[in-house]
């Protein structure tokens, strides 16, 4: 694996543009970059050939939790098929794999101890040893893999923040060393929870073991807006420019926009997942800076909302299109009506049709982060996005 900081926002500025790179001749990823949360290896509702529509290569990354695949095939069934690449018939995609997500494996604090880490899944609770854990590693043969954590919420004392970066990084030694044969790109998992000095420690520490990049975990527990502001910052203060970082659970546009602005490059999330599960589609503008950059002003004029639930009566008979300017399959061939009407007969194509959607709409929003960065207005882009979405708030509240 190979990462290139390409460009970093004058002025003191933290945001970065760069370039992921895997080996295998598969195409580079620009950065900042969204992971796609995945169910057992693909989309919830997007199968491979509906992956393969969506825009590329940015469409390459996929989050792939291996808690998933515990009670799926045996894991030497998987190993022989040739992984997860081979399972699922994506030779070209990029799987980053991490035992946690915001679905079907949340992270449980209370029942994990000293042996490994603890997990709500549909099946019960499970406890991940690094052992058991660094086998699944190793048959699915992921491209990144980030090692086990004990993540804990907000509010737990500044002993137990302690333990978690303890456990973690005792964690991290032995996936470590497990993992020695194969030699694989592995990502250092920074915990802490909300205490500032154990994040930093943390931080530090994962930075002198020999990893090809930083997962920042713990967010999205419990902690306030100015909490994750002030530990994302001191975090990435902590960390080597030369590698890249990845965060989760950060999915709103002002919570992405809050991770590009302190130094982050990939994120992981389920926010299209759970818009898609609530019948919502992103319509927010994503293309000021190619489109409304002008002498660096943006043109603010019109307001705007981020989603529209498509479950509402208002839509039974409104023949336009999601957004007009989306080249996406469902915008460039269903109207609003139809999508309603399938939402309220419970037809599973509404959810196929919202993904494709919400998928490439928010995929166009990273290309116009990294656009912005590019060309030196991230900050003028972050302020009036925000300015933007906080004057309709207004507006609809009065």
């Amino acid at each position: 694996m190979r990462f290139v900081v390409t460009k970093v926002c004058s002025g003191g500025g933290k945001a970065r543009a760069g370039a992921l790179h895997i080996g295998g001749g598969v195409t580079g990823i620009e950065t900042p970059a969204l992971l796609l949360s995945t169910r057992k290896g693909l989309p919830s509702f997007l199968s491979c050939d509906l992956l393969a529509s969506l825009p590329l290569p940015d469409s390459l990354l996929l989050h792939v939790c291996p808690t998933h695949f515990i009670e799926g095939p045996p894991a030497k069934t998987i190993s022989a098929i040739g992984g997860l690449h081979g399972m699922l018939g994506l030779p070209d995609h990029i799987l980053v794999a991490a035992a946690s997500d915001s679905i079907e494996s949340l992270p449980s604090s209370d029942a994990a101890n000293k042996f490994g880490a603890s997990f709500e899944t549909p099946s019960g609770r499970r406890l991940v040893k690094p052992s058991d854990y660094m086998e699944l590693i190793s048959c699915m043969k992921p491209n990144i893999w980030a090692s086990l954590a004990d993540e804990v919420p907000a509010w737990v004392n500044e002993k137990r923040n302690k333990v978690s970066v303890d456990r973690t990084l005792r964690w991290l030694d032995a996936c470590i060393a497990l993992d020695v044969a194969s030699g694989t790109n592995s990502f250092g998992v920074i915990v802490g929870g909300s205490s500032l000095e154990q994040r930093k420690l943390c931080a530090t520490e994962v930075s002198k073991r020999n990893v090809s990049g930083f997962w920042i975990a713990g967010f999205g527990l419990g902690e306030s807006i100015e909490e994750r502001c002030s530990l994302l910052n001191a975090v990435t203060d902590c960390l080597p420019p030369e590698k890249p970082r990845l965060v989760s659970r950060l999915g709103l546009p002002e919570e992405v926009l809050e991770g590009v602005a302190a130094g982050i490059d990939l994120f992981d999330s389920t926010y299209i997942y759970q818009l898609t599960m609530g019948g919502f589609a992103l319509i927010f503008p994503v293309d000021m800076v190619e489109r409304e950059m002008q002498n660096g002003i943006l043109n603010t004029s019109g307001g705007d909302s981020t989603k529209i639930n498509l479950h509402a009566t208002t839509y039974r008979k409104d023949m336009s299109r999601l957004v007009d300017s989306c080249n996406c399959f469902t915008c460039q061939n269903h109207t609003r009506a139809y999508l309603n009407h399938l939402l309220n007969v419970h037809e599973m194509l509404a959810q196929i049709l919202l993904e494709i959607h919400n998928t490439h709409h928010y995929l166009r929003f990273f290309h116009s982060i990294r656009e912005a960065i590019k060309v030196g207005e991230f900050d003028l882009f972050r302020q009036e996005f925000v300015k933007k979405r906080h004057a309709h708030f207004t507006a609809v509240a009065i």
